[in-house]
């Protein structure tokens, strides 16, 4: 599997993912459009598939998408093909994104996540990420709250 930035030529299977899993996903022209903004930060993780002639081909299989303002990302969206989930991708693509922030001047990570979603919570917390609030209604279709979390790398925490 290789991790590395989103191309607009990714955007196509990323957003028949973001259909398959979210109620209200994200179109292709919103993954365009972040794609051209200094402040997004998106990754893909890409695996090698073989089809039925033994042809090889690029395909993306997850992703995660961030909004940086300063010092703060905010996680947008991750998913994982449904066939593929609970193999390690969405917690490889976590990962990476947390050893880039560094990189990218981001010392504080939050997200929102549907508090039924235990998997991902599961996973945020296995990444260090710490739950600080709810908010009430936040998600429609069906309506949910969100549980808010964070992480903060360890030289902040220290502060």
């Amino acid at each position: 599997m290789i991790l590395r930035r989103m191309e607009k030529r990714d955007v196509p299977q990323v957003a028949a993912i973001e259909r398959s899993t979210f109620s209200q996903p994200w179109s292709e022209n919103a993954f365009l459009e972040s794609l051209t903004n200094n402040y997004a930060y998106f990754l893909v993780a890409q695996e090698q598939v073989a089809n039925s002639a033994g042809d090889e081909a690029a395909v993306i299989v997850g992703y995660v998408g961030m909004y940086i303002s300063f010092e703060e990302g905010e996680i947008t969206n991750v998913a994982v093909a449904e066939v593929l989930r609970k193999n390690g991708i969405g917690e490889a693509l976590i990962r990476r994104l947390l050893a880039d922030a560094p990189k990218l001047g981001v010392t504080r990570i939050v997200l929102e996540v549907r508090v039924s979603n235990a998997p991902a919570i599961r996973l945020y917390e296995k990444c260090g990420f710490k739950e600080i609030g709810i908010r009430k209604g936040f998600y429609d279709f069906p309506k949910e709250d969100g549980s808010i979390m964070v992480w903060e790398s360890e030289t902040e925490q220290e502060v």
